[in-house]
Protein backbone atom coordinates (compact mmCIF):
# COMPACT_ATOMS: atom_id res chain seq x y z
CA UNK A 1 0.00 0.00 0.00
CA UNK A 2 2.53 2.28 -1.08
CA UNK A 3 3.79 4.15 2.13
CA UNK A 4 1.09 3.53 4.19
CA UNK A 5 0.68 0.06 6.09
CA UNK A 6 -2.26 -2.07 5.93
CA UNK A 7 -2.53 -1.43 9.80
CA UNK A 8 -2.00 2.14 9.94
CA UNK A 9 -5.03 2.87 7.99
CA UNK A 10 -7.72 -0.08 9.44
CA UNK A 11 -6.52 2.54 12.82
CA UNK A 12 -7.26 5.46 10.84
CA UNK A 13 -10.64 4.35 9.47
CA UNK A 14 -11.07 2.61 12.68
CA UNK A 15 -11.07 6.08 14.54
CA UNK A 16 -12.99 7.53 12.02
CA UNK A 17 -15.68 5.46 11.85
CA UNK A 18 -16.47 5.23 15.63
CA UNK A 19 -15.90 9.20 15.83
CA UNK A 20 -18.58 9.00 12.44
CA UNK A 21 -21.05 7.44 15.05
CA UNK A 22 -20.60 9.64 17.56
CA UNK A 23 -18.74 7.37 19.60
CA UNK A 24 -15.47 8.91 19.89
CA UNK A 25 -13.40 9.85 22.97
CA UNK A 26 -10.14 11.15 23.54
CA UNK A 27 -8.12 8.87 24.95
CA UNK A 28 -4.31 10.75 25.65
CA UNK A 29 -1.39 8.42 25.38
CA UNK A 30 -0.24 7.84 29.27
CA UNK A 31 3.49 9.34 30.44
CA UNK A 32 6.07 6.96 30.11
CA UNK A 33 6.68 6.63 33.51
CA UNK A 34 2.82 5.08 34.75
CA UNK A 35 2.06 2.21 36.41
CA UNK A 36 2.19 -1.04 33.98
CA UNK A 37 -1.08 -1.95 35.81
CA UNK A 38 -2.50 1.17 34.54
CA UNK A 39 -0.70 0.86 30.99
CA UNK A 40 -1.70 -3.17 30.64
CA UNK A 41 -5.10 -2.70 29.17
CA UNK A 42 -3.22 -0.97 26.18
CA UNK A 43 -1.11 -4.00 24.93
CA UNK A 44 -1.82 -6.85 22.88
CA UNK A 45 -3.18 -9.76 24.53
CA UNK A 46 -1.29 -12.93 23.99
CA UNK A 47 -2.55 -14.65 20.73
CA UNK A 48 -1.91 -18.14 18.98
CA UNK A 49 -1.74 -18.38 15.46
CA UNK A 50 -4.97 -20.44 15.33
CA UNK A 51 -7.83 -18.27 16.94
CA UNK A 52 -10.74 -20.32 18.42
CA UNK A 53 -13.25 -22.35 16.18
CA UNK A 54 -16.20 -20.67 15.00
CA UNK A 55 -19.38 -22.69 14.82
CA UNK A 56 -20.99 -21.77 12.20
CA UNK A 57 -24.53 -21.05 11.28
CA UNK A 58 -25.17 -19.70 8.45
CA UNK A 59 -22.32 -20.35 5.94
CA UNK A 60 -21.38 -24.10 5.03
CA UNK A 61 -17.86 -25.10 5.06
CA UNK A 62 -16.87 -24.35 1.51
CA UNK A 63 -18.27 -20.55 2.30
CA UNK A 64 -16.81 -20.43 5.38
CA UNK A 65 -13.12 -21.07 4.30
CA UNK A 66 -13.24 -18.12 1.62
CA UNK A 67 -14.68 -15.75 4.58
CA UNK A 68 -11.95 -17.28 7.08
CA UNK A 69 -9.64 -16.51 4.39
CA UNK A 70 -10.40 -13.31 2.75
CA UNK A 71 -10.94 -11.69 6.17
CA UNK A 72 -7.06 -12.58 6.90
CA UNK A 73 -6.11 -10.33 3.77
CA UNK A 74 -8.80 -7.66 4.53
CA UNK A 75 -7.13 -6.88 7.97
CA UNK A 76 -4.49 -9.34 8.77
CA UNK A 77 -2.21 -10.09 12.01
CA UNK A 78 0.63 -8.16 12.27
CA UNK A 79 3.34 -9.09 14.95
CA UNK A 80 1.77 -6.51 17.55
CA UNK A 81 -2.49 -7.44 16.95
CA UNK A 82 -4.47 -10.23 15.42
CA UNK A 83 -6.39 -9.27 12.15
CA UNK A 84 -10.45 -9.78 11.27
CA UNK A 85 -9.42 -13.32 11.63
CA UNK A 86 -8.51 -13.43 15.15
CA UNK A 87 -11.12 -10.94 16.34
CA UNK A 88 -13.58 -13.17 14.98
CA UNK A 89 -14.85 -11.18 12.54
CA UNK A 90 -16.52 -14.71 10.22
CA UNK A 91 -18.55 -14.91 13.70
CA UNK A 92 -19.77 -11.36 13.11
CA UNK A 93 -20.78 -11.92 9.92
CA UNK A 94 -22.34 -15.12 10.12
CA UNK A 95 -24.69 -14.16 12.95
CA UNK A 96 -26.03 -10.87 10.90
CA UNK A 97 -26.44 -13.10 7.48
CA UNK A 98 -28.48 -15.30 10.05
CA UNK A 99 -30.45 -12.73 11.44
CA UNK A 100 -33.20 -10.65 10.69
CA UNK A 101 -31.56 -8.35 8.34
CA UNK A 102 -29.83 -11.11 6.45
CA UNK A 103 -33.31 -12.37 5.46
CA UNK A 104 -34.21 -9.19 4.18
CA UNK A 105 -36.82 -8.16 6.64
CA UNK A 106 -38.29 -4.39 5.80
CA UNK A 107 -35.99 -4.40 3.00
CA UNK A 108 -38.41 -3.68 -0.14
CA UNK A 109 -38.38 -6.35 -2.68
CA UNK A 110 -41.48 -5.69 -5.34
CA UNK A 111 -38.78 -4.79 -8.38
CA UNK A 112 -39.07 -4.05 -10.94
CA UNK A 113 -35.30 -4.73 -11.05
CA UNK A 114 -33.21 -2.46 -13.72
CA UNK A 115 -29.38 -1.39 -13.26
CA UNK A 116 -28.79 1.51 -11.14
CA UNK A 117 -26.89 4.61 -10.17
CA UNK A 118 -24.46 4.51 -7.53
CA UNK A 119 -26.66 7.76 -6.22
CA UNK A 120 -29.68 4.71 -6.55
CA UNK A 121 -28.21 2.56 -3.82
CA UNK A 122 -28.85 -1.13 -3.81
CA UNK A 123 -30.71 -2.44 -6.58
CA UNK A 124 -30.43 -6.03 -6.61
CA UNK A 125 -34.18 -8.86 -5.80
CA UNK A 126 -31.47 -10.93 -3.30
CA UNK A 127 -31.76 -10.69 0.54
CA UNK A 128 -28.08 -9.92 2.35
CA UNK A 129 -28.24 -13.61 2.66
CA UNK A 130 -28.87 -14.69 -0.57
CA UNK A 131 -26.14 -12.13 -2.04
CA UNK A 132 -23.74 -13.77 0.17
CA UNK A 133 -24.69 -17.68 -0.73
CA UNK A 134 -25.29 -16.51 -4.25
CA UNK A 135 -21.92 -14.84 -4.77
CA UNK A 136 -20.11 -17.47 -2.30
CA UNK A 137 -21.68 -20.11 -4.54
CA UNK A 138 -20.53 -19.08 -8.01
CA UNK A 139 -16.55 -18.51 -6.19
CA UNK A 140 -17.00 -22.38 -5.30
CA UNK A 141 -18.36 -23.48 -8.12
CA UNK A 142 -15.60 -21.87 -10.75
CA UNK A 143 -12.97 -23.03 -8.22
CA UNK A 144 -11.98 -19.91 -7.38
CA UNK A 145 -13.07 -20.25 -3.70
CA UNK A 146 -10.76 -23.28 -3.10
CA UNK A 147 -8.12 -21.73 -5.16
CA UNK A 148 -8.23 -18.29 -3.05
CA UNK A 149 -7.86 -20.52 0.67
CA UNK A 150 -4.67 -22.20 -1.02
CA UNK A 151 -3.00 -18.86 -2.84
CA UNK A 152 -0.19 -16.74 -1.83
CA UNK A 153 -1.39 -13.83 -0.04
CA UNK A 154 -0.23 -11.22 -2.28
CA UNK A 155 -2.21 -13.23 -5.08
CA UNK A 156 -5.15 -13.50 -2.83
CA UNK A 157 -4.83 -9.78 -1.92
CA UNK A 158 -5.05 -9.45 -6.16
CA UNK A 159 -8.10 -11.58 -6.39
CA UNK A 160 -10.07 -9.58 -3.64
CA UNK A 161 -8.90 -6.43 -5.86
CA UNK A 162 -10.23 -7.80 -9.02
CA UNK A 163 -13.71 -8.41 -6.78
CA UNK A 164 -13.92 -4.75 -6.00
CA UNK A 165 -13.36 -3.56 -9.37
CA UNK A 166 -15.88 -5.53 -10.75
CA UNK A 167 -16.54 -6.68 -14.09
CA UNK A 168 -16.95 -10.38 -12.71
CA UNK A 169 -20.50 -11.96 -12.74
CA UNK A 170 -21.10 -14.05 -9.72
CA UNK A 171 -24.30 -15.80 -10.36
CA UNK A 172 -26.17 -12.37 -11.14
CA UNK A 173 -24.32 -10.72 -8.32
CA UNK A 174 -21.82 -7.63 -9.00
CA UNK A 175 -18.46 -9.25 -8.17
CA UNK A 176 -18.10 -5.33 -6.89
CA UNK A 177 -21.30 -5.41 -5.18
CA UNK A 178 -20.78 -8.44 -2.94
CA UNK A 179 -17.12 -7.06 -2.35
CA UNK A 180 -18.18 -4.22 -0.75
CA UNK A 181 -21.01 -5.58 1.46
CA UNK A 182 -18.19 -7.97 2.37
CA UNK A 183 -16.01 -5.13 2.88
CA UNK A 184 -18.81 -3.34 5.06
CA UNK A 185 -19.45 -6.51 7.38
CA UNK A 186 -15.90 -7.11 8.02
CA UNK A 187 -15.33 -3.89 9.50
CA UNK A 188 -18.39 -3.55 11.02
CA UNK A 189 -16.89 -6.93 12.91
CA UNK A 190 -13.55 -5.71 13.23
CA UNK A 191 -15.13 -2.60 15.23
CA UNK A 192 -18.46 -3.37 16.65
CA UNK A 193 -19.11 -4.19 20.55
CA UNK A 194 -18.12 -7.33 20.99
CA UNK A 195 -21.82 -8.34 22.11
CA UNK A 196 -22.56 -8.85 18.14
CA UNK A 197 -20.07 -11.39 17.81
CA UNK A 198 -17.09 -9.87 16.62
CA UNK A 199 -14.07 -8.03 18.34
CA UNK A 200 -12.83 -10.10 20.45
CA UNK A 201 -11.53 -9.30 23.47
CA UNK A 202 -12.15 -5.76 22.23
CA UNK A 203 -9.04 -5.78 20.11
CA UNK A 204 -9.29 -3.39 18.10
CA UNK A 205 -10.68 -0.90 20.76
CA UNK A 206 -7.46 -1.77 23.13
CA UNK A 207 -5.94 -1.06 19.60
CA UNK A 208 -7.40 2.72 18.38
CA UNK A 209 -7.73 3.51 22.07
CA UNK A 210 -11.41 3.56 22.64
CA UNK A 211 -13.28 2.94 25.58
CA UNK A 212 -15.87 1.77 24.54
CA UNK A 213 -19.31 1.88 26.32
CA UNK A 214 -18.99 3.33 29.46
CA UNK A 215 -22.32 4.78 31.06
CA UNK A 216 -21.30 7.83 32.75
CA UNK A 217 -17.95 10.24 32.96
CA UNK A 218 -20.19 11.92 35.52
CA UNK A 219 -17.04 12.19 37.88
CA UNK A 220 -14.68 13.45 35.49
CA UNK A 221 -16.94 16.72 34.03
CA UNK A 222 -15.38 18.50 35.88
CA UNK A 223 -11.91 17.87 35.19
CA UNK A 224 -9.64 19.24 32.77
CA UNK A 225 -6.22 17.94 30.82
CA UNK A 226 -6.44 14.99 32.81
CA UNK A 227 -5.19 11.27 30.96
CA UNK A 228 -8.14 9.11 30.82
CA UNK A 229 -6.74 5.39 30.23
CA UNK A 230 -9.39 2.89 30.90
CA UNK A 231 -9.54 -0.71 29.64
CA UNK A 232 -12.38 -0.48 27.63
CA UNK A 233 -15.88 -1.61 28.36
CA UNK A 234 -18.41 -4.03 26.56
CA UNK A 235 -22.09 -3.16 26.79
CA UNK A 236 -22.75 -6.74 27.55
CA UNK A 237 -19.86 -7.34 30.37
CA UNK A 238 -20.24 -8.30 33.64
CA UNK A 239 -19.18 -7.35 37.15
CA UNK A 240 -15.84 -9.60 35.89
CA UNK A 241 -15.06 -8.13 33.33
CA UNK A 242 -16.95 -11.10 31.16
CA UNK A 243 -18.99 -10.50 27.94
CA UNK A 244 -20.94 -12.13 27.30
CA UNK A 245 -22.32 -12.55 23.60
CA UNK A 246 -26.05 -12.43 22.25
CA UNK A 247 -26.64 -13.72 18.96
CA UNK A 248 -30.01 -12.50 19.41
CA UNK A 249 -28.75 -9.05 19.29
CA UNK A 250 -28.73 -7.45 16.03
CA UNK A 251 -26.14 -5.57 15.20
CA UNK A 252 -27.49 -4.22 12.23
CA UNK A 253 -31.54 -3.30 11.72
CA UNK A 254 -33.77 -5.16 9.26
Amino acid sequence: MGQISRRAMIKTIGGWLLTAAGLAFRVAKADEGRSPAVANHRRPVARSNDPPPTTYIFFNPEEAAFIEAAVARLIPADEEWGGALEAGVPNYIDKQLVGAWGAGERLYRSGPWYPGTPEQGYQLPFTPGELFHTALGAINKSGDGVRFVKMTPNDQDAYLKRLEEGGKDLGGVPSNVFFAQFLELTLEGFFADPVYGGNRDMISWRMIGFPGAYASYYDLVDKHGIKLDRPPMSLAEDARGHVHMNPGIPAKSP
